[in-house]
């Protein structure tokens, strides 16, 4: 979901100076900027201004539980006329909201610690409903009370669920509270004025943003797949900075002096200079202060637990450059017994379609070339590309990895912000067809942007069986980013494309050829759920006959309908059969019958399981690929190109031997905590 071009921006003129702040005075000119390039919006209007305030309410007050009803009227009122204003330089209305917002905030702190006395008593009994956009926003002071009371115990249940003591879990959520309640008492107007651009940019459609300064650092982090830091992602836990894992090569791991699991509580920038404390500090900003230029110190304060004691010691390092392989393509091999003999299969995991533009920078289009190039030396007979956790990224290099399965032709049409600007075509313009055999594209609900062009051109050219959920996240729009010298950049969406059949995927998505239960398979996720998505269109189908090669170098066999049936229904019968997608299936109707409502009991039975899979500590790279190889969506996937390649050999399937199935070792996000690499 992350492509873009880099566009003038001759329309915005901001001070040289690096230590520029974001001020009420650029608030206009960076307004101007989204409508002028935006593919849709172009200028003010009465709704767009509706669309911005209810964007900044629900930015501020996403779970309904600080503004009443009453709040967010005055607030409506304080607000309108916002547009016409913040273009006069007036930035006092959102400045008033904010006010309220901090007050609602330590109300809540205040009722948090009222409620959580020396008589409260957990009731497990309690059921609610975390989606807010199913509840009515509360009249009165009193109806919040009554909701926050039974999140409150939800909050609670959290901890209780992983074995901590009721009475330090109440500690745990008022400090939680306190923390909530600084932060906001400590944004500086260019926080607080972020917060409200940011939400002008959503008020265009879900994929605009504003990216401040310090996520305009991530965003191009996520891009390159490199940094220049210690090598360790962190996390946030209970106000402490705890090392998740080490990237191998980094500064950390080389130096011997961290593990995972340490907590770094005071950060220093070299010999000589003060530590300064970082607990309770936002991780965010601890992460700021680890991160710098490569070759310089930075030291670390560290407690480490050992047994029943606890060791405290400062680490000195030096910052590195960190290149983030986890997010890299991979590849793995696994051979297969098809007829008589021994297949190869090769299952490569594209995470993101990063790409650094700068001259010599690294690509996903380049890796996964040379990655392709690797297992035709080894002969493979046939090839899963898995892009089920992949929302997105470079479009070039969707069009490269596109390109490197058929000949040359159409890869994507992009319509233009401009209606009278035809829309462009990119093609792969490449003659050399990398790899020519047995395909299999592996997607999910969360498969999203460049993945969908990858995946819906390979199937409209019928060149790869698309499996996986039953369709994709339908995200069908291009955006652009937009520097701001020194304060940020916008992301501003430019263009709906289509895949060559015509399709837009906006909404629509990628439709599976062969499709089986998915954890995400809920219609809670997917673009059609998101506030002011554009909707969708469609062309004439521009599939290129140069892509085809029938005969000599390069030739690749086009799938047909029969072939696909023959692959779903043989697919369809394992499934069936198959205990850990019988599961999967279990669960998504638990969830359905039990829809946007929640008990406790049931959320800390879960809670406990997966703290027992917590608890048996990080993995390494090699479980982690293990675990990875387990899930069934992707033996599955490995499956189903082992019977194409027998079709594709005249083998029956009969004599395929399908490995047993292996049980997956569920996956789970830890309690409470973000996580940044550094």
């Amino acid at each position: 979901m992350k492509y873009f071009l880099t566009l003038a921006i001759s329309f915005l003129v901001f001070n040289s100076e690096a230590n520029v702040a974001l001020s009420c005075k650029h608030i206009p000119l960076i307004q101007k900027g989204f409508l002028d390039q935006h593919i849709k919006h172009k200028n003010y209007s009465t709704k767009l201004e509706q669309q911005v305030f209810d964007q900044y309410i629900k930015r501020l007050d996403p779970s309904k539980l600080y503004f009443t009803q009453a709040d967010v009227k005055a607030a409506e009122k304080s607000m309108k006329g916002v547009l016409k204003r913040t273009q006069q330089v007036d930035c006092s209305p959102m400045m008033k909201v904010y006010t309220t917002y901090q007050a609602r905030v330590a109300d809540r702190l205040q009722f948090v610690k009222s409620f959580l006395n020396d008589k409260y008593v957990f009731d497990k009994t309690v059921s609610l409903s975390l989606d807010a956009d199913s509840r009515e926003r509360s009249k009165t002071i009193a109806e919040i009370n009554e909701f926050h009371k039974k999140y409150i115990h939800f909050q609670i249940s959290n901890y209780l669920a992983t074995d901590i003591p009721l009475d330090k879990a109440k500690t745990k959520v008022i400090k939680n509270y306190e923390r909530v309640a600084k932060k906001i008492a400590d944004l500086t107007e260019e926080e607080r004025l972020a917060d409200y651009l940011d939400s002008f940019a959503r008020a265009l459609d879900p994929h605009s943003s504003y990216f401040s300064r310090d996520a305009l650092e991530n965003f191009e982090i996520q891009m390159k797949l490199s940094l220049e830091g210690i090598g360790a992602t962190l996390r946030w836990e209970d106000g402490f900075t705890v090392v998740e894992s080490l990237v191998e090569g980094g500064s950390a791991a080389l130096s011997n002096q961290i593990e995972p699991k340490d907590k770094i509580i005071a950060v220093s920038q070299g010999d000589g200079k003060p530590m300064v404390d970082v607990i309770d500090m936002d991780l965010g900003d601890v992460v700021k202060k680890i991160r710098g230029p490569k070759g310089t110190p930075v030291h670390l304060t560290i407690l480490r637990k050992k047994g029943d004691k606890t060791e405290r010691f400062v680490a000195k390092l030096k910052r590195a450059k960190v290149n983030l392989e986890d997010e890299a393509a991979a590849i793995t091999y696994q051979k297969r017994k098809i007829g008589t003999d021994e297949k190869l299969i090769a299952l490569i995991n594209l995470p993101s379609f990063y790409s650094d533009g700068r001259r010599g920078g690294r690509s996903s289009a380049k890796d996964l070339e040379k990655l392709i190039e690797e297992a035709k030396t080894k002969k493979v007979d046939g090839v899963v590309l898995d892009l089920s956790s992949n929302g997105g990224g470079s479009l070039d290099d969707a069009v490269k990895i596109s390109g490197l399965f058929y000949k040359t032709g159409n890869v994507v049409k992009q319509s233009s912000s401009n209606p009278l600007q035809p829309a462009i075509v990119l093609a792969d313009v490449n003659p050399d067809v990398n790899y020519d055999g047995p395909l299999v594209i592996l997607t999910s609900r969360i498969s999203a942007s460049a993945s969908e062009i990858v995946s819906g051109t390979l199937q409209d050219y019928k060149r790869a069986v698309v499996v996986g959920a039953d369709h994709t996240f339908g995200k069908g729009t291009v955006q652009s980013v937009v520097p701001l010298p020194n304060v940020g950049a916008l992301k501003v969406t430019v263009g709906m494309f289509f895949v060559p059949g015509g399709y837009s995927t906006q909404h629509r998505g990628v439709i599976s050829d062969i499709s089986f239960p998915s954890p995400l398979e809920t219609d809670d996720i997917g673009e059609k759920t998101y506030d002011y998505s554009l909707p969708p269109q469609k062309l004439e189908s521009f599939v290129s006959s140069s892509a085809f090669v029938t005969e000599g170098k390069g030739k690749w066999r086009i799938l047909d309908k029969k072939t696909i049936e023959t692959l779903k229904e043989s697919s369809d019968k394992r499934v069936a059969s198959n205990e850990e997608f019988k599961k999967i299936k279990d669960e998504l109707e638990k969830a359905a019958k039990r829809g946007k409502t929640i008990e406790l009991a049931e959320v800390m039975k879960e809670k406990s399981e997966t703290n027992k899979e917590e608890n048996e500590g990080p993995l390494s790279k090699k479980q982690k690929q293990e675990k990875y190889e387990k899930r069934p969506e992707v033996q599955e996937a490995m499956n189903i190109v082992s019977d194409l390649i027998a079709l594709q050999s005249d083998i029956p399937l009969s004599q395929v031997q399908v490995p047993k199935p292996q049980a997956s070792v569920k996956s789970t996000i830890s309690k409470d905590s973000k996580t940044s690499t550094n």
